[in-house]
């Protein structure tokens, strides 16, 4: 789980800093005075401000440019060029990777509030959720709370004040809505990540599920949606492994991104399912929900997955599981075959009962093919094996001889399925009394055999 977290998180900050080249540019320059300087509701400031805000402006060097500022700020500390100033700030301090202080420059200027056009504050807001994205605080930190909680809010306002940005005459509205693409799923991201942290998941949820909207593409978010979903108290674990699905699925994940959530997913439905003894069906559950994922927008409201209750309910009863509920259940077929098949597969089961068709000798096991039966009428008529029984370790097994009654004990690993119905079994060991003393002289069959309740499930 830890190594899948740490992923994403990563990924997240190589997404975020990848889109930030592609924000909307409306960096704003202060007009020279005698222009819109004496406006009614312009900015007022004297040429030697403009000259100073200029000078700060075209400087290059980011130390530089920041020296410059503080000349500036010391000298005119309620100058109206601050809404100039202060983008230099945090330019210059995103350049020297201090998110510390990108963010706090990037608030002064949105606390300017209407002093500073959308445009101006979409950008000091935009500047300031890459700096949330690249802090790096760890939830066990004190101050993660709070600055989670800031970022989300400054994030929150983001998406508000892109919607306020007018649309360029000479640019389309397409190709506007694709600007404000990238900013809006930095947004959305920003606050997903902050109320993870904040312990609120279904607003995480509906922040990532946002994101999705914009780009249906994106693995990190499907699985940030996971991450979500499984957090809540309870878990809500059908849409956890949904999206876990999803993110394997997603067309822009990498190769090694599908194969890391896949090995997570695993572990994560074999827990759910209290760990299966049969590893087959843990892979045959989690390749269903991928296929499903990967066809299917939304979960279809009739998949589910079973849980460890729902199994143990099955082995459990009442009634409890026997090796003949179990052959009765999965010749119905359907769902409750699945789910008996489940519930029965590597457990192991005493003394079960058949009839001894033929026996298959072999270098490092006895294989024993045997006609499941439970009463007289099945034994006198069974003529045809529908089990198989790898004994290992019990060369005596191999003096049964056919047509005789046979009880074993054994793991069961594996069904085919009607018409052709096929138990198969390994680690079974015949019973003492049904092996003859003396080859050639097979004990007088017992008729009526019993099924036996299986044994207690491995832990």
């Amino acid at each position: 789980m830890n190594a899948t977290r740490r992923w994403a998180g990563l990924a997240m900050v190589a997404t975020l800093f990848l889109i930030a080249g592609s924000g909307l540019s409306v960096f704003a320059q202060a007009p020279a005075t005698g222009q819109d300087a004496g406006a009614a509701k312009g900015p007022k400031y004297t040429q030697a401000e403009y000259n100073a805000e200029q000078a700060c402006a075209a400087e290059k060097v980011p130390a530089t440019v920041i020296k410059c500022a503080d000349d500036f700020v010391a000298k005119y500390p309620n100058s109206d060029l601050l809404v100039y100033i202060y983008p230099l700030y945090y330019s210059a301090y995103t350049q020297l990777k201090n998110p510390q202080k990108v963010i706090e420059y990037s608030d002064k200027l949105v606390a300017l509030g209407d002093k500073a056009e959308p445009g101006v504050r979409y950008q000091a807001l935009y500047a300031r959720a890459l700096s949330c994205a690249s802090l790096n605080i760890k939830d066990t930190d004190p101050s993660a709370r709070d600055n989670a909680t800031k970022c989300r809010e400054a994030a929150v306002l983001g998406l508000k004040t892109l919607e306020e940005i007018k649309k360029p005459d000479a640019t389309s509205a397409e190709d506007f809505a694709k600007q404000k693409q990238a900013p809006a799923i930095l947004f959305n991201y920003t606050v997903g990540n902050a109320s993870m942290t904040l312990k609120d998941y279904p607003a995480a949820v509906t922040a990532f599920k946002a994101v999705l909207v914009l780009n249906p593409d994106d693995p990190v978010a499907y699985y940030n949606v996971g991450r979500a979903y499984q957090a809540m108290t309870p878990p809500q674990q059908m849409d956890a492994f949904w999206y876990f699905a999803k993110a394997v699925t997603a067309k822009g994940a990498t190769e090694a991104q599908s194969k890391q959530i896949k090995t997570y997913l695993r572990k994560l439905i074999a827990n759910y399912q209290g760990g299966n003894v049969c590893d087959s069906l843990t892979d045959a559950e989690q390749n269903e929900l991928l296929q499903l994922a990967g066809t299917s927008a939304e979960r279809p409201e009739s998949y589910k997955m079973a849980s460890s209750a729902d199994l143990d309910a099955v082995r459990n009863g009442p009634p409890v599981m026997t090796i003949a509920s179990v052959v009765t259940d999965l010749k119905t077929g359907g769902d409750k075959a699945k789910i008996t098949w489940l519930a029965a597969c590597g457990l192991e089961f005493p003394e079960v009962p058949g009839k001894l068709i033929e026996v298959v000798p072999g270098t490092d096991a006895i294989v024993l093919k045997i006609a499941f039966v439970t009463s007289d009428d099945e034994f006198e008529k069974a003529t045809t094996p529908n089990m198989d029984a790898k004994v290992v370790g019990q060369p005596d097994a191999a003096r049964v001889e056919k047509d005789n009654v046979v009880h074993f004990t054994g793991t069961l690993v594996g069904y085919d399925p009607d018409p052709a119905f096929f138990l198969h079994w390994e680690k079974a060991k015949v019973k003492e009394e049904d092996i003859p003393k003396e080859k050639g002289a097979p004990k007088k069959p017992v008729r009526k055999p019993a099924a036996k309740k299986p044994a207690a499930k491995p832990s």
